[in-house]
């Protein structure tokens, strides 16, 4: 891993992402870059009412709208340059040699499009900047970039604490078998004890996949323990995690089980909720 690309905002969760990046490139001496996007909604004016008003005040009232788009933007640009600076200088003081920042207009998700080409692994908060309004839901921009991310995506909780096991939900699926590839192959996870979890009653063909890639990952030097749990998938390794004071659930975006739904449907929403702790997907 050569390269991470860190997507902040002005939330509190920006802080976790830096926490988490100076973490991964700690352990891989990664690159970090910091793209901040400035959004459509950030600059844009406020409804045009004026086609009711007569011509000079029409004319007055673009006026205004103007200059104030005008204002608004320049606002949005120097909080946008702020954001970064903060947040690069977390990451130096953390120790990370080599950080990068970019400000950009735009689409969230056509701007991470034309970045993450050059990335290895992509960093965001679960959450976004109405993290203390909205208790109850995740970033607007989490699906999207989950959706539309060819990378590995890491998603960072409100608070950073330095992982010292993880877990793989494993169900089977290419997602995961991509999953333990990466960590058996990359140096991330190394010297993490590593623990995984397969829900249900488990077929023999996914009894096969499961121990084998445990052995494939104790090849590798892991320390691997395997777990067989019942009950609703998000409740059950949720239930685990906690357990195990487990650092870091590793899991795919898309499988054979339910544990596919994750991101994409209820049980991916449940799980993220559920984990207070980051989570490492692959598609």
């Amino acid at each position: 891993m050569t390269r991470v690309l860190g997507l902040i905002d002005g939330s509190v969760y920006s802080e976790s992402v830096c926490d988490l990046g100076a973490w991964v490139a700690g352990r891989t001496g990664a690159t970090i870059e910091l793209l901040h996007v400035l959004g459509r909604r950030e600059v844009a004016s406020a409804p045009d009412y004026s086609g009711s008003l007569q011509a000079g005040a029409r004319r007055k009232l673009l006026e205004e709208i103007t200059a104030l788009d005008a204002q608004k933007a320049k606002l949005a640009l120097r909080r946008g340059r702020l954001i970064l600076e903060e947040a690069a200088a977390r990451l130096s003081i953390a120790g990370v040699e080599h950080v990068e920042t970019s400000l950009r207009h735009g689409d969230f998700v056509e701007t991470l499009q034309a970045f993450e080409g050059k990335a290895d692994l992509v960093i965001i908060g679960k959450r976004g900047e109405a993290a203390d309004f909205a208790k109850l839901h995740l970033g607007s921009n989490l699906e999207r970039v989950v959706r539309a991310s060819t990378r590995p995506i890491l998603l960072a909780s409100r608070h950073f604490h330095e992982p010292r096991s993880f877990l793989v939900a494993f169900d089977g699926g290419p997602s995961v078998a991509k999953a333990i590839a990466h960590i058996a192959q990359g140096k991330l996870l190394q010297g993490m004890e590593g623990h995984l979890a397969v829900v249900g009653s488990p077929t023999s063909g996914i009894e096969a996949k499961l121990e084998e890639a445990a052995k494939d990952l104790r090849a590798f030097g892991y320390v691997i323990h395997t777990h067989r749990l019942q009950g609703e998938p998000e409740k059950a390794i949720a239930q685990r995690v906690e357990e195990l004071g487990i650092g870091l659930l590793v899991m795919g975006a898309y499988g054979h089980s339910r544990i596919r739904t994750l991101i994409i449907g209820s049980t991916t929403t449940q799980m993220i909720r559920a984990c207070r702790i980051p989570l490492l997907m692959f598609r």
